[in-house]
């Protein structure tokens, strides 16, 4: 049992330095200051040594005799079991939106989830290993894990009224889950091909700003040259001619081919860091292995 104590301002630390002493499976970390719960997960789960790992809070709303479930569950051929608070036990203007959030996050990922951000989980040692948590992606570990191919499951659990200690999250902890799910909706999805979206928005950009200038070129063509040929039998022409120096539309085809430019160089300069860093982080997920070379490099294997 791995405790990590995040920063904490009581007497947290006497305790588990007490719970230590007492039981030699008991290790404690301390923080030197907060450091948030992805670093304290991440922290605790590289203290760890066993197969299969347990996230669990420390503020008693889980239930720890919940744990036989999820190891029945993982043994399914499960990779990854995440808790659902079905009957969850907070205050209405942290369960409603929460459901929001939830929705947003299935919908926008693919995994269909109650309860993404429930701090009960229990996944493989090899999820571990190939999970990078860090600013707030705790709460996306089922997406994160899911994006690399491993089984996502999910039961319910008993949920308990907080008894002690307070909740420390406001209405700014939901700006910050939406701009996560946005940053991990980018990191699954075109993590590895950044110019797939940043080009083919700057190309809609750059395409709409060129029609218009294209339009306003004809306009401006048919206002000063072709201007007698487009003349009605009565005198008045077809069309009120403006200049095309006044019309709001030339600003918004500019700033189109402007902004279609940047985005394709962002796209661009995203492809080239991708390129650079693509030898030094693995991107698959090998599932098993066969064969007398099977922990040998494949690239390195001889070939007869």
């Amino acid at each position: 049992l791995i405790v990590v104590d995040d920063g904490s301002r009581d007497d947290s630390w006497k305790t588990i330095t007490r719970l230590s002493d007492q039981d030699s499976h008991v290790r404690g970390l301390r923080f030197r200051r907060n450091f948030g719960k992805a670093a304290a997960l991440s922290a605790g789960i590289g203290a760890s040594g066993g197969e299969i790992l347990f996230c669990l809070d420390a503020d008693l709303q889980d239930d720890p005799t919940e744990i036989p479930r999820f190891i029945e569950r993982l043994g399914q051929g499960v990779d990854v079991v995440n808790g659902w608070k079905e009957r969850r036990l907070d205050p209405w203007h942290k369960t409603y939106p929460s459901k929001v959030f939830n929705w947003m996050v299935s919908s926008l990922t693919g995994l269909k989830l109650h309860d993404h951000n429930c701090g009960f989980k229990c996944f493989r040692r090899e999820v571990a290993k190939e999970l990078r948590l860090y600013g707030e992606l705790h709460r996306f570990i089922p997406v994160l894990a899911h994006s690399r191919g491993f089984s996502v499951a999910e039961i319910t659990v008993h949920h308990r009224r907080r008894e002690f200690g307070y909740s420390k999250y406001g209405f700014n902890r939901f700006l910050k889950g939406f701009l996560d799910l946005l940053t991990v909706k980018f990191l699954t999805g075109y993590g590895q091909r950044p110019q797939h979206l940043l080009g083919a928005v700057g190309l809609g950009c750059f395409g709409l700003g060129l029609l218009g200038m294209f339009y306003l070129a004809l306009v401006w063509i048919l206002n000063n040259m072709a201007g007698p040929i487009w003349t009605s039998i009565s005198g008045r022409p077809w069309f009120e001619a403006y200049p095309i120096g006044n019309r709001p539309l030339l600003s918004y085809s500019v700033a189109g081919v402007l902004l279609g430019a940047q985005l394709l160089s962002l796209g661009l300069l995203a492809e080239l860091i991708v390129s650079r860093i693509a030898g030094t982080e693995e991107t698959y997920s090998i599932a098993d292995r066969v064969g007398e070379d099977s922990e040998q490099d494949p690239f390195k294997a001889s070939v007869s």
